[in-house]
C-alpha cells in the first residue's frame, strides 16, 4: 500500500499535481534570516568544491580545471593540477585538506579523468602538496575504470572520519542498469582508503572474487554531498535521484542504498524506473526529496554563531537555487527552510574554521554568511 501511494504521489508530481507526502516535503522561508550573506569571492563560474588553510586562506575549485588560491582579497591560480575530463558534468570536482595538514601538508582533489586506454572519462582521486601556489608530489590514489563518453553522474565528494580514514563517491555514471549494483564495478559506489590510497583490509568487500577492494558502499545514484557527523562520527551523504527521489543517506559498511532497483523517483519521461521503494537488504533513505531539488554541498552546522541553527544540516539546491536548512531530531528530518532564495545555483557549503558559514553559487562566487549579532 505505501508503495502504491508513492508511485502514485510521484506521477502526480510529474504532472505538476499536488499530493501530500509522508515525509516533510514543505520547505519554509523563515520571516527572518540571522545572517548578511556577503560576496567573499567574486567572478566564480562554477566553484564546485572549497577547503580552508591553516592560516585562514582558501582553495576554491573551478569545473573548467582550476584550482584557486584566494588569500587577503586575491586570486590565485594553482599551477600544475592534474588534467581534467571536460565533459557534461565531468570537470574538476572537490578538494579536501587531509585532518593532519598543518604537518604532513597533503591536500586531495577528485576530478575526471582520461587517464586510461578507453576514450572518454572517469572519476580519479590523487593528492598533492601546496608549495608556492603549486602542485607537487601529486599521487593518484585511485582512478575508476572503464572510461566512458557519457558526461553524467561523476560524483563527487571526499571526507575523512575520526580514525582518518579517507571516502570518496563516485555516481553510476550513467550506467544504472550496470554499475551501482554490481561490486566488480566502479561507479555508484562510495569508497574507504587509507590516506595515501592503500585499501583496508576490513573493507567490506576484501577476499570477495572480483569485487572492488576498495568500495565501502554501493547502490548510490549521483552522491554529490558527503559530511561527517560531528555528533556520532558517521559518515553521511546525499545524492540526485532521477525525477523525484533525492536521498539523504547514513553511510554503513558493505550496505546496500538499492539503486535502480528501488527508489522514490520516476523517468525523466514521467515513466515508472520500479514499483519498488523499499526491499530486504537495501537500506531505506534517512531523508528523500519529492520533488528533486538537486542536492549538491552538504554541511553539518556546529557554530552557535546563528542562533537555533546548530545540529541542523545545510544542502545546497541546484534545481530550485537556494540553500536549504534541514532541523534534525535524532536521525529524523522534522523541518525545512530556505534560505538565500533564487540567489543562484547552491554548489557547495561549507562551516569555516572561524565558525561562518561559507556558500559556493555558480555564476556568482563565494558567499560569507555574516551573523547579525556579530
Amino acid at each position: 500500500m505505501k508503495n502504491s501511494i508513492v508511485y502514485l504521489c510521484l506521477i502526480a508530481v510529474s504532472l505538476n499535481i499536488s499530493c501530500a507526502q509522508e515525509t516533510t516535503n514543505q520547505v519554509d522561508t523563515p520571516k527572518k534570516t540571522p545572517f548578511t550573506a556577503e560576496l567573499l569571492v567574486d567572478g566564480l563560474q562554477i566553484p564546485w568544491g572549497m577547503a580552508f588553510l591553516p592560516d585562514g586562506s582558501m582553495l576554491i575549485t573551478e569545473k573548467s580545471g582550476e584550482l584557486i588560491h584566494f588569500q587577503d582579497g586575491t586570486k590565485t591560480k594553482v599551477s600544475n593540477v592534474p588534467e581534467t575530463y571536460q565533459r557534461g558534468q565531468g570537470g574538476l570536482l572537490d578538494v579536501a585538506l587531509h585532518p593532519d595538514y598543518a604537518n604532513n601538508g597533503w591536500l586531495y582533489m577528485t576530478y575526471a579523468s582520461s587517464q586510461g586506454e578507453e576514450k572518454g572519462g572517469h572519476t580519479a582521486l590523487s593528492r598533492a602538496k601546496l608549495v608556492n601556489d603549486a602542485l607537487t608530489d601529486i599521487e593518484v590514489l585511485y582512478k575508476a575504470t572503464p572510461n566512458t563518453t557519457k558526461g553524467q553522474h561523476f560524483g563527487s565528494r571526499i571526507e575523512f572520519d575520526n580514525d582518518g580514514y579517507l571516502y570518496f563517491s563516485i555516481g553510476e555514471r550513467g550506467a544504472r542498469d550496470e554499475n551501482p549494483q554490481d561490486i566488480k564495478r566502479d561507479g555508484g559506489k562510495i569508497y574507504r582508503l587509507f590516506d595515501d590510497g592503500r585499501i583496508p583490509e576490513d573493507n567490506p568487500f576484501v577476499g570477495t572474487d572480483g569485487a572492488k577492494t576498495a568500495i565501502y558502499s554501493y547502490g548510490h545514484r549521483n552522491p554529490q554531498g558527503l559530511a561527517k557527523n560531528p555528533g556520532t562520527g558517521a559518515i553521511w551523504d546525499n545524492e540526485h535521484g532521477p525525477q523525484g527521489g533525492d536521498e539523504i543517506n547514513i553511510i554503513k559498511k558493505g550496505a546496500n542504498y538499492g539503486w535502480p532497483v528501488i527508489t522514490y523517483g520516476i523517468n525523466y519521461s514521467g515513466t515508472p524506473i520500479t514499483d519498488k521503494t523499499e526491499m530486504p537488504g537495501m537500506e531505506q533513505p534517512l531523508h528523500y526529496w519529492v520533488p528533486s531539488i538537486a542536492p549538491s554541498g552538504m554541511a553539518f552546522v556546529t557554530t552557535d554563531n546563528y542562533g537555533d541553527w546548530k545540529g541542523s544540516i545545510l544542502v545546497g539546491s541546484l534545481k530550485f537555487q537556494y540553500l536549504e536548512r534541514l532541523i534534525l531530531e535524532g536521525n529524523k528530518v522534522v523541518r525545512r527552510e530556505k534560505l538565500l532564495a533564487d540567489e543562484g545555483r547552491v554548489r557547495d557549503v561549507k562551516e569555516g574554521p572561524d565558525g561562518l558559514i561559507y556558500v559556493a553559487v555558480e555564476g556568482k562566487g563565494i558567499f560569507k554568511l555574516v551573523p547579525n549579532n556579530k
